[in-house]
């Protein structure tokens, strides 16, 4: 089995907690997430040619601990791993799950560089073993060559993000009710459970049909953009905060930034 970090974020404040004798408040025990449809393939019609660009301005205007991200070119990660390791001043960790393509059954192909295309994260590099695993959803959109996947960077706390069928709700509702129903409580029994977070474009509205909520199992939190992108939290972590981050109309969603306590309510 593949090894496993935690994250250095929370090695160094478990260390300071214990120093301190627990006076560390949850708002300085927590996870800066950072959550980016960056529509960087080249292909779709919101593409500018900027978003990359604009990312890394945010990266380090924000500082975030860890970075998810849809709807980029697999180059995209060493550019943006390096912009964050630059903000912390250390190297980061980082994972890559490319989408299938169903006609040729390769990888779907970013238009501007001939690279896979696909979702990703990048995170301050964690202090021991990590484990970062994905994979394609059993239920996908029969029309579109596109496959959607998933990805998760398991440690102290499981940071997973996925990019769900675009033209089909239902199959987006589906993919939702697999990741959540049976996904996650797999690597769970597997790997050992842990509070998660999951960020990423859903495709699916929160309160309207098909809704987030009929995927959406209890122990969760959920944050959101208004629209398509949203953040779910389990609730053993603290009541997550987030603010939308302007990206200058370089692709056609909002960044979320969104802090997460580490310790929840007792």
């Amino acid at each position: 089995m593949a090894s496993r970090r935690w994250f250095l974020l929370v090695a160094w404040l478990l260390a300071a907690a214990a120093l301190l004798g627990g006076s560390v408040t949850p708002t300085e025990r927590a996870v800066r997430l950072l959550q980016l449809n960056l529509c960087a393939s080249g292909q779709a019609g919101c593409y500018t040619g900027r978003s990359i660009d604009e990312a890394a301005r945010v990266i380090r205007a924000t500082r975030p601990d860890v970075v998810t991200l849809n709807e980029i070119c697999e180059g995209d990660i060493a550019t943006l791993g390096a912009v964050l390791g630059e903000v912390h001043g250390e190297p980061v960790a980082s994972g890559f799950r490319a989408a299938p393509d169903r006609p040729s059954g390769g990888p779907t192909i970013c238009g501007r560089n001939g690279q896979p295309y696909g979702i990703g994260l990048v995170a301050r590099r964690p202090a021991v073993p990590h484990e970062v695993v994905g994979g394609a959803y059993p239920v996908q959109d029969p029309v579109d060559p596109e496959e959607r996947v998933w990805l998760c960077l398991l440690a102290a706390v499981d940071v997973c993000t996925t990019h769900l069928a675009g033209f089909d709700p239902q199959a987006a509702l589906h993919q939702c009710q697999h990741l959540f129903g049976v996904t996650l409580p797999a690597l769970h029994r597997r790997a050992g459970y842990h509070p998660t977070i999951v960020a990423g474009d859903l495709n699916l509205r929160y309160g309207a049909p098909p809704d987030l909520r009929d995927c959406m199992p209890a122990g969760y939190r959920w944050l959101g953009d208004g629209g398509l992108q949203h953040v779910l939290a389990t609730t053993d972590l603290a009541e997550p905060t987030m603010r939308a981050v302007d990206l200058a109309r370089s692709t056609d969603h909002p960044g979320l930034l969104v802090t997460v306590g580490l310790t929840g309510p007792t």
